[in-house]
């Protein structure tokens, strides 16, 4: 890619009437909007939301539901979109040689040459550190410990393994299944601060937060291997050993796609389980029918293994994960 560059030079007389730093002011926005895109910003959002999930559902477990959590709510989603940010930001920097050899990654910021890597690490750090620090000082250890190990697994750990095993995706399924514990463990240590309701752990020994966990671990497969199955010859150009780029047949794709969208069902009801005392048959109903369809859409895209039913997969697996985290939290919040 070429970096941007004028359409035009300025003359010299221009150049002496108009100050150098408002020659520098455009610029300025499309800055900004690289580094938002280096963030992600969307990834952001999904995962600010479901540690928002997180913090709602612990807060409903310990009965603590009430305006003078909002402050600690606020600070616990500032750092969580902090730290998700920084460790996009630092896993660009990392794959910005392979992020260049693809297609849908090509026009990045760093690969396509309109921030400088050290830029990408800097801002990466930066945020990821401020984020951790937030929720460390203003929260308590547990939600920062969580953020921590999230931002460890995902930049240092999935990131470098994705050109060596298809195993990544799963590795990298629980980075990006931690966020709920973030809000979990923010929750519960506003009661661990009490001295009558002592907590020591925040809520990290409680199954209700790990269940939240399982149901984001176990969606994260058939999700990403629809987008894989896509764009299985943009990752091998990429160096990306995912199982869609060794399996030119699918047989093996359709197969985990399958095993893992088949185990929805069961890990969405592990929430009931795990917190009988909020989720009822509302939601255990919702879940069950949501994980029908998702099958469904699975199975449709095993029989004919054609793009276009990876891509309905896809939009069925984006659609899935706020109705059924929806419906927890609207039943819990129901419940007497």
């Amino acid at each position: 890619m070429i970096p941007r560059t004028d359409a035009t030079l300025p003359s010299p007389d221009a150049a002496l009437a108009i100050p150098a730093v408002a020659g520098d002011a455009p610029r300025a926005p499309a800055f900004l909007a690289d580094v938002s895109e280096l963030t992600k910003p969307r990834i952001t959002r999904l995962v600010t939301i479901t540690s928002a999930v997180g913090f709602a559902m612990g807060a409903m477990t310990i009965g603590r539901v009430s305006s003078d959590l909002l402050w600690v709510a606020i600070v616990t989603m500032l750092g969580t979109a902090l730290c998700s940010s920084g460790a996009s930001a630092l896993n660009e920097w990392i794959e910005r040689d392979r992020d260049g050899r693809m297609r849908r990654t090509a026009d990045r910021p760093i690969p396509a040459g309109r921030l400088r890597p050290r830029h990408g690490l800097l801002i990466g750090a930066a945020l990821s550190a401020v984020g951790v620090l937030a929720l460390w000082s203003l929260v308590n250890w547990a939600s920062a410990a969580v953020a921590l190990a999230t931002i460890v697994s995902y930049v240092w750990v999935y990131t470098p393994l994705k050109p060596y095993t298809t195993l990544a995706t799963v590795v990298g399924a629980a980075p990006g299944a931690l966020p709920p514990l973030i809000g979990w463990t923010a929750a519960f240590g506003t009661v661990a601060r009490s001295a009558d309701a002592p907590l020591p752990w925040h809520g990290l020994d409680h199954p209700g937060g790990w269940a939240i966990f399982f149901l984001m671990f176990v969606w994260q497969i058939p999700h990403f291997l629809a987008i894989a199955w896509r764009h299985r010859e943009d990752y091998a150009r990429g160096g990306h050993r995912v199982l869609p780029v060794i399996d030119p047949s699918g047989a093996r794709t359709v197969q985990a796609t399958l095993i893992w969208t088949g185990a929805m069902i069961p890990a969405s009801l592990g929430v009931v389980w795990a917190m009988p005392q909020l989720l009822g048959w509302a939601y255990t109903a919702t879940a069950i029918l949501l994980g029908a369809w998702f099958f469904r859409a699975a199975w449709r895209f095993a029989a004919t293994r054609a793009d276009a039913d990876a891509r309905r997969l896809f939009i069925v697996s984006v659609i899935y994960l706020p109705l059924v985290m929806g419906a927890m939290v609207v039943d819990a919040a129901l419940i007497p």
